[in-house]
C-alpha cells in the first residue's frame, strides 16, 4: 500500500514539468517508493491524476521487472534486493564469484544507461532512468551521467532519489527540480505501519528507534525486530551483553550504538532523548567519555560493512560501549 502522505507528493510532482526530478530526504521516507511510482505514471498507457492506472501492459511490464523504457540504475546490492535484474555481464560475473555485488553504482552501468537514453521508446510513451540511492555514484559515474542530464535525448525523463542530496555533484543537482521529501505525522505513520502489519505494541517504539521513518521502521519489524529487543538494548550493552545484538550486522549495530550515544548525549546536556525513553537509558556517564566514544563510532561507522571479522567486532563495540557508560559514574 502507498503511503497516504506519499500519494499527495505523487499529485505534486504530476503536476510539473521538467525532464529531471530530485527527491532529497533522510532514508525511511519512501524516496525510492515515490520515485517507482512517478515511473509507472509517466510510463502509464491509462495514467490519471493520481498516478498509473496498476492494471495496463505497462504497469504490468513495471510490476514483473520488464519494462523495456525504464532503466534502473542502482548499486548491485540494491538491485538484488529490490529484485532488479542485472545485465548479464554482471550476472555471469558474480554468478562466476568473480566479484562481489557492488555498492556503488557502476560507471559501465551508467554507460548502458546513457545508450538507453539514446533509444526509441519502445512503447511510445517516453522512456525513464531511475537512480537511486543517487548519492552511491561517484565522480566518474556522475560525470557519465551530466551530459545527458543537460541534454535530454528527446523522450527520456530521469528521476533521482537521494538520502543524502549534499553528496551529489553541484552540477546535478542544478540540473533537477528538487523535491523535499515530506515527513509524516506520528498518527500518518502508525497507521500506515499498523496497516503494513506491525504489531500496534511495536509500532511506537520502532518508530521512535527509526527516528520517525515509517519505512525504517517497517524495514526493522520485517527483519523480527520487536519493541522488547530495543528496550532492552541500552541497558544490556552497558551490563556488556553481546547477545542483545548477536543477530545484528555490525553496520546495523553500530549505528544502534550510535543513537544510544546521541541520547545519552543529548540527556546529560538537558535534553529530550529521541531514539529511546528516558526511562530506558542506563545513568549518565561524562560527557567528555560520551564524546570520545562518539568519535569511535564515527570512525567504525567507516568500516562496519566489511569487517574482517563480524562476531569480533560486536564483542568490541559492546566491551566499548560498556566502557563508556561506566566511565565517570
Amino acid at each position: 500500500m502507498t503511503p497516504p502522505w506519499l500519494a499527495a507528493q505523487l499529485r505534486s510532482l504530476l503536476a510539473q514539468r521538467g525532464h529531471a526530478r530530485l527527491l532529497q530526504g533522510p532514508s525511511g521516507l519512501g524516496q525510492y517508493t515515490l520515485a517507482l511510482d512517478l515511473a509507472l505514471a509517466w510510463l502509464c498507457d491509462q495514467p490519471g491524476e493520481q498516478g498509473a492506472c496498476g492494471q495496463c501492459a505497462s504497469c504490468h511490464a513495471v510490476q514483473v521487472r520488464t519494462h523495456a523504457d525504464l532503466c534502473m540504475l542502482m548499486p548491485e546490492v540494491a538491485m538484488l534486493e529490490l529484485g532488479w535484474p542485472l545485465s548479464e555481464k554482471a550476472q555471469q560475473e558474480l554468478d562466476d564469484k568473480k566479484r562481489k555485488p557492488g555498492r556503488e553504482i557502476r560507471v559501465e552501468a551508467m554507460r548502458e544507461a546513457v545508450e538507453f537514453a539514446q533509444r526509441t521508446s519502445g512503447r511510445g510513451r517516453g522512456k525513464v532512468v531511475l537512480v537511486y540511492p543517487a548519492e552511491r555514484m561517484n565522480h566518474v559515474t556522475a560525470n557519465a551521467l551530466l551530459k545527458t542530464l543537460e541534454e535530454p535525448p528527446g523522450d527520456v525523463r530521469f528521476i533521482l532519489a537521494s538520502e543524502a542530496a549534499h553528496q551529489l555533484l553541484p552540477t546535478i543537482r542544478s540540473r533537477c527540480l528538487v523535491h523535499t521529501m515530506r515527513w509524516p505525522g506520528p498518527d500518518e505513520a502508525l497507521a500506515w505501519l499498523q496497516a503494513e502489519g506491525v504489531p500496534a505494541a511495536d509500532a511506537p517504539v520502532l518508530l521512535r528507534a527509526a527516528g520517525d521513518r515509517p519505512e525504517d521502521a517497517l524495514r526493522w519489524s520485517q527483519a523480527g525486530r520487536d519493541a522488547r529487543q530495543w528496550t532492552a538494548l541500552p541497558k544490556a550493552v552497558a551490563r556488556g551483553d553481546v547477545s542483545v545484538l548477536a543477530d545484528w550486522a555490525p553496520a546495523e549495530a553500530v549505528q544502534a550504538l550510535q543513537k544510544l550515544c546521541h541520547d545519552m548525549l543529548a540527556t546529560g546536556a538537558g535534553a529530550a532523548p529521541r531514539f529511546f525513553a528516558a526511562q530506558e537509558l542506563p545513568p549518565a556517564p561524562s560527557m567528555a567519555a560520551l564524546g570520545e566514544w562518539a568519535r569511535e563510532l564515527s570512525r567504525n561507522a567507516r568500516t562496519a560493512d566489511h569487517p574482517f571479522n563480524a562476531g569480533l567486532m560486536l564483542e568490541s563495540l559492546v566491551g566499548r560501549a560498556r566502557s563508556a557508560l561506566h566511565c565517570g559514574t
